[in-house]
């Protein structure tokens, strides 16, 4: 999967802000906002915009993943581009889309994948012009969805070496799953519960001051078996440290 490719910086984009940003985390979200408007970009946010269908179609259900991917083209159609601040959605429709439709819908499909973006491959794409400053030391977790299926690790790199002052100190295995996995964490509590135990350890053995990802359902597990486990380590979304370190102008 390559990153989309606009040859000047779209003006006008929609925010998918997905599930977890719904029902259980909004903070992403609202900071992916702030730091496209920082950017000079129009942001809508689509008030039909509902799930991607990745959880119906990791459960064995891909006839109605497939409706929800109708209608998650149906509602973005009209844009630009679209960012969501979710390796994991992304992935979903850049891979998954195109599988699930034919025809017409097949090519909408394949369209939609060429202009929509993570938001770390947006802001590494057009953001150099942020002034971004934070006296920090992180640690970054490759979520699976984003690294294998979107092929995309390079992008979040490139933004965070743009922060002033921010020290990245790689894990020894960054691309380590955490345990998550979505339906994985339910139907598998106790590995995913020992997947997590093992991520938490690699990152508080570097010594930072967070351990940030570009997908909130990994560190809502993370920050959960954190609390309940005792590990030292905080975590934050990708988005919300480059929103906390945006110099207003």
């Amino acid at each position: 999967m390559k990153t989309p490719a606009h040859d000047v910086m779209p003006q006008r984009v929609a925010l998918f802000a997905t599930c977890v940003a719904d029902y259980a985390a909004p903070g992403p979200a609202a900071a992916a906002v702030e730091l496209l408007e920082a950017c000079g970009v129009e942001v809508a946010v689509p008030s039909a915009q509902t799930c991607c269908g990745q959880p119906a179609l990791s459960s064995g259900f891909p006839a109605e993943a497939t409706q929800v991917a109708r209608h998650w083209l149906a509602v973005f159609a009209g844009y630009e581009a679209v960012v969501t601040p979710s390796g994991s959605c992304a992935a979903m429709v850049a891979h998954h889309f195109p599988r699930l439709l034919d025809g017409a819908e097949h090519d909408a499909a394949r369209a939609a994948a060429g202009r929509t973006y993570e938001l770390s491959q947006f802001l590494a794409a057009f953001g150099a012009g942020l002034d971004l400053r934070l006296d920090a030391t992180v640690t970054y977790h490759d979520s699976c969805h984003m690294l294998r299926s979107l092929g995309e690790a390079r992008s979040p790199r490139a933004v965070l070496g743009r922060v002033a002052g921010l020290e990245l100190r790689e894990m020894a295995d960054p691309d380590l799953c955490c345990g998550f996995g979505g339906t994985f964490a339910t139907k598998l509590p106790e590995v995913s519960v020992a997947m997590a135990d093992a991520k938490l350890a690699q990152a508080e053995a570097t010594g930072v001051h967070y351990l940030v990802s570009a997908d909130a359902g990994c560190l809502l597990h993370l920050r959960t078996r954190a609390a309940a486990a005792g590990p030292a380590v905080r975590t934050r979304h990708l988005a919300e440290l480059l929103r906390d370190a945006l110099v207003s102008g």
